[in-house]
């Protein structure tokens, strides 16, 4: 060999060069292949900087059952049959394996049959829980909005609002 020559590697005939990671290509994906959608929202997070309250006012105002508590770090209360609405400390969901947060009032609605409406008013109103609006719907359907202790805006909501399959 030349001086001007540089060495190769000797590759074998079934050996393929090594990819360059700077250059390599992420895997393509075929958009048109089907795929299910989801069935559903199973579960909803919302943050709170006072978990014992936000475990009284879910359990006494709106009488969900806990279904799952650590302390300092989340309280998880069934809705329904199929739902779990998260109540997380933000401070110390931002650590751990599945890290997140966030900051500020969230909102998020409950489903409520049509005919519990004026019953829910009443029950909001004699636990003290200021209703900051209720709103008719174009498509039917009537919601109620307050706020928890930690300010995320909680909407109870009949159905016809979305005009989905399901009622609401």
């Amino acid at each position: 060999m030349k001086k001007s020559q540089s060495a190769k590697p000797h590759r074998t005939a079934n050996e393929t060069p090594a990819a360059d990671p700077k250059t390599e290509s992420p895997p393509t994906v075929d958009e048109t292949m089907p795929v299910a959608s989801p069935l559903s929202v199973v579960e909803t997070a919302i943050y709170v900087d006072d978990l014992d309250a936000a475990e009284d006012f879910y359990q006494r105002v709106l009488g969900l059952r806990v279904v799952g508590k650590v302390a300092h770090r989340h309280v998880f209360f069934q809705v329904g049959e199929s739902d779990v609405l998260l109540a997380f400390n933000p401070v110390t969901t931002l650590t751990g394996d599945t890290p997140h947060g966030a900051t500020g009032p969230g909102h998020f609605a409950l489903g409520i049959e049509m005919q519990a409406l004026h019953a829910w008013r009443q029950r909001l109103r004699t636990l003290g829980v200021a209703i900051e609006a209720e709103v008719e719907w174009p498509a039917g359907g009537k919601s109620i909005y307050f706020r928890d202790p930690a300010g995320n805006s909680v909407e109870l909501v009949t159905p016809g609002v979305w005009r989905l399959p399901s009622g609401w």
